[in-house]
């Protein structure tokens, strides 16, 4: 299996996952950035999807639970378009985020983890549902967009 990166974008933070040959997924860190600097996210991205020889990106699509855009899927969207501009061998997938901030505070609850580490971890949590969902997506043979 390739590997792959899930990212969970946000304003002024990044949560970014990996996946490994064997297809389990491991939160890498979240990656802090001055409010709406996408382009230095970005252009950390890039050197991590080259550090780490990978060509596949899962990136979260944040929807009004309607199914709806909001105002964050079309930055999501300029983000994916920037980041192939800037290396267009990368596949970046979207994949639906609606539930990805639920299930990584549950999982925050289920760790007893305080305030602190809550704020600290749960970018890098929703990088790791968006990732396993994408995964699983895969495996079961449903595409993303």
């Amino acid at each position: 299996m390739e590997k792959v990166i899930g990212l969970d974008l946000g304003t002024k933070t990044l949560g970014i996952a990996k996946s490994d040959v064997l297809g389990f997924v491991h939160g890498v860190e979240t990656f802090r950035f001055p409010h709406k600097q996408f382009i230095i996210a970005r252009k950390h991205v890039i050197e991590l999807t080259k550090q780490l020889g990978i060509k596949e990106i899962a990136l979260g699509y944040p929807l009004h639970l309607s199914g709806e855009q909001s105002e964050m899927s079309e930055m999501v969207l300029r983000f994916r378009d920037d980041l192939l501009e800037m290396d267009n061998t990368l596949n970046i997938h979207l994949v639906d985020e609606r539930m990805s901030s639920v299930t990584a505070n549950q999982s925050i609850s289920l760790r007893g983890m305080n305030h602190d580490q809550r704020k600290e971890n749960v970018d890098k949590i929703a990088a790791c549902v968006i990732l396993d969902t994408y995964i699983r997506s895969k495996e079961n043979g449903h595409g993303t967009r």
